[in-house]
C-alpha cells in the first residue's frame, strides 16, 4: 500500500477543494492510504469534516499555510510542512493550488519524498496579478517543476500555457479533467422549481445566471452589463448569480446604475448550487481566465444550455455550437447576443441541453479517480 499525502492551501469551497476531497476519500483504499494537509479553512466544502471522518482520512491544518504572500509566514509554513512530511513518511506527495503547490513541493523535496505530483487547478499567468508578481510566480513554477514527477492539468490548453512560459517539460504533463459527481448533481434537478419559487419567478420567466465566485477573474461585470440588451429582447428575463466574493458590492452598484437592480438576484453562497443551475434557462460563465470550469459540467449534466467565454480550457469542455455558444472574453455585447440567441430559439436551446447531457460523463468523478489511480500506479520520474 502506498502512503499518499495531499497538500492544499485551503479546503474552502471551490473546484480544487472538491477534487482534493474526492482524491483523499474515494481512491482505492487497498492501494492508497491518504492523509490531507491544508492551511486554515474558513469556508469549508459542505460536509468536509464528515466525509473525511467516514473515510478515516486524517486532516492536519498548518496555521502558517495561507494564500496571501508573506515571506516570514511562508518560511514557517515550509518548516512546518517539512516536519510533518518527515513524520508521516509518505511515498507520494500530491500538492494542489499555487501556494501549496510551491511550498509543499519544496518541503517534500527537502524531506526526501521519492514521488512528487502537482495539480495547479488552473494557473495565475494572467488576469490575476500585475507583471512583477506574475513574473515571480512563473520563476517559482519553473524551479519547482524540476523536481516534480508529473504536473496534472485539467485540459490540454493548460499544459500549453505552462509550456509557453517555460514551466516544465512536455513529458511531465498529464491531463486529468476535474471530476463532478454526476449522480449528486442530477439528484438536484427537481430543486430548480423550488429555487424559482423562492425568488418569486413564474415557471416561464427566462432566467439566466451563473454559479461562481464573485471575483474579478470571473468576468461577471460583463454579464451584468449585457442585461439591458438582453431585456430589450426578452423583457421578462432575470439574472441570478450564486456565489460570494469581493466583487459583490461592485456588481450590486453596477446593477443599480444600469437601472436593472430588480432583475439581478445575488444569492450569495449556496449549498444547493446544482439546484440553482437547474433553475436556469441559460447558464453563463463569462470568465477572463478558466482552468476547466466544473460548473459547466454541472450545467451540461442538468441539460442547461451554456454561453461561456472562449478562454483557457473552456473550449475543451463546451464545444462551440454543440452544448453551448462561446464568445470572446470581456465583451458584454457578444454575451448579450449569444444569450438572446439561445432564449429566442427554444428548440435549439433544447438541442444544446441534450448534447450537454451526453457529454457530461467525460468529466465525471469516476473518470477522474480512475485516471489518478493509473497515474499513481504507472508513472515514473521523468529524466
Amino acid at each position: 500500500m502506498s502512503r499518499v499525502l495531499h497538500i492544499i492551501t485551503r479546503m474552502d469551497v471551490g473546484g480544487s477543494s472538491d477534487d482534493t476531497l474526492l482524491l483523499v476519500t474515494r481512491m482505492p483504499r487497498r492501494e492508497f492510504d491518504s492523509t490531507l494537509i491544508s492551511g486554515p479553512t474558513a469556508d469549508p466544502v459542505p460536509g468536509l469534516a464528515e466525509s473525511l471522518t467516514r473515510a478515516a482520512v486524517p486532516w492536519i491544518q498548518v496555521p502558517h499555510l495561507r494564500r496571501p504572500m508573506s515571506v516570514p509566514r511562508d518560511l514557517m509554513a515550509l518548516r512546518d510542512l517539512r516536519r510533518r512530511i518527515r513524520a508521516l513518511r509518505p511515498d507520494i506527495v500530491h500538492t494542489h493550488s499555487s501556494k501549496a503547490g510551491f511550498v509543499g513541493r519544496l518541503a517534500a523535496r527537502m524531506a526526501g519524498v521519492p514521488r512528487i505530483f502537482y495539480t495547479p487547478h488552473g494557473h495565475v499567468f494572467h488576469s490575476y496579478y500585475g507583471p512583477p508578481l506574475t513574473r515571480m510566480f512563473i520563476a517559482l513554477e519553473r524551479f519547482a517543476a524540476r523536481f516534480t514527477e508529473r504536473i496534472v492539468v485539467l485540459t490540454d490548453a493548460e499544459a500549453e500555457q505552462h509550456l509557453a512560459v517555460g514551466v516544465g517539460r512536455r513529458s511531465q504533463f498529464v491531463k486529468i479533467p476535474s471530476g463532478v459527481d454526476l449522480a449528486s448533481v442530477r439528484a438536484e434537478t427537481a430543486g430548480g422549481s423550488q429555487v424559482r419559487r423562492e425568488l418569486g419567478l413564474c415557471g416561464d420567466s427566462p432566467v439566466i445566471g451563473a454559479v461562481a465566485r464573485l471575483v474579478q477573474v470571473k468576468g461577471l461585470r460583463y454579464l451584468v452589463e449585457a442585461m439591458p440588451a438582453i431585456l430589450r429582447r426578452c423583457p421578462a428575463a432575470h439574472l441570478v448569480l450564486a456565489g460570494d466574493g469581493d466583487q459583490r458590492p461592485a456588481l450590486e452598484r453596477l446593477a443599480g446604475e444600469l437601472g436593472i437592480a430588480d432583475r439581478v438576484h445575488l444569492l450569495g453562497f449556496r449549498r444547493d448550487a446544482a439546484a440553482v443551475t437547474a433553475a436556469l434557462n441559460v447558464f453563463v460563465l463569462p470568465s477572463l481566465n478558466e482552468g476547466q470550469g466544473r460548473v459547466l459540467v454541472t450545467a451540461m449534466a442538468l441539460g442547461v444550455p451554456i454561453v461561456a467565454t472562449k478562454v483557457g480550457g473552456v473550449p475543451e469542455v463546451v464545444e462551440d455550437g454543440r452544448q453551448g455558444l462561446l464568445v470572446p472574453p470581456a465583451d458584454a455585447d457578444a454575451l448579450g447576443q449569444a444569450v438572446t440567441a439561445v432564449l429566442a430559439q427554444p428548440e435549439y436551446a433544447a438541442a444544446l441541453g441534450a448534447a450537454g447531457r451526453g457529454r457530461a460523463p467525460l468529466f465525471s468523478s469516476e473518470v477522474m479517480l480512475t485516471r489518478h489511480t493509473e497515474l499513481y500506479r504507472n508513472s515514473s520520474p521523468c529524466d
